[in-house]
């Protein structure tokens, strides 16, 4: 059982993971046995024993997720796998007032459908947008997220920063929950679920 699923070609970097076996040795020696059998792109950093009832889906309080783009002339091959080329300028405060209307409990249908026709309604704890060197890093921190909502939201913003959208029309349409009024989704491969939060749980 998974935190969570995400789209082809998101990366995750605090993703948690449950399942049940039989084991005598440490956690450090599972751990080591698992990594030695798993692809490179994929290794278990951490592994604690938990309570049979815990589901790593229905017991989290908290996701983040970071959405990184660079701002370059031209691409950058090391860092294209893991972030979003972007070559003008992009206007940083306004994205953040737009980001400002998102924090508190919404309804975020603009961005992003739900699963198995559950609410469109989430809790957005903290949304934050900062340039460290070339890069913007967007950050994310909600109750949880509706399918494609992270990139549907970032795509949304840059629309803002180039100026193709006004923060009047971005707050219309988020408040529209019109999933036609969203801007087009960022590309998944900027995207990194980065941590899931636990009441009595620290990964």
């Amino acid at each position: 059982m998974a935190a969570g699923r995400t789209d082809s070609g998101v990366h995750a970097s605090g993703q948690v993971i449950a399942w049940t076996m039989d084991w005598t040795h440490s956690e450090l020696a599972l751990m080591r046995a698992l990594n030695s059998h798993l692809p490179p792109d994929i290794a278990i950093q951490a592994i604690q024993t938990v309570d049979a009832d815990f589901h790593p889906r229905y017991d989290a309080i908290s996701r983040t997720y970071l959405y990184r783009i660079y701002i370059a002339p031209s691409r950058d091959p090391i860092r294209n796998r893991f972030a979003w080329h972007w070559q003008q300028m992009l206007d940083l405060e306004a994205m953040r007032s737009a980001l400002a209307m998102l924090i508190g409990v919404h309804d975020f249908a603009t961005f992003g459908q739900a699963t198995q026709g559950d609410s469109t309604t989430r809790h957005m704890f903290a949304a934050d947008i900062v340039q460290v060197d070339d890069e913007v890093h967007i950050t994310l921190t909600a109750s949880g997220f509706l399918q494609r909502m992270v990139r549907s939201i970032v795509g949304t913003l840059v629309d803002v920063g180039r100026g193709k959208m006004s923060l009047q029309a971005f707050e219309a349409a988020f408040r529209a929950t019109d999933r036609s009024r969203s801007g087009p989704s960022a590309p998944p491969h900027g995207l990194i679920l980065t941590n899931v939060m636990y009441r009595n749980l620290a990964f």
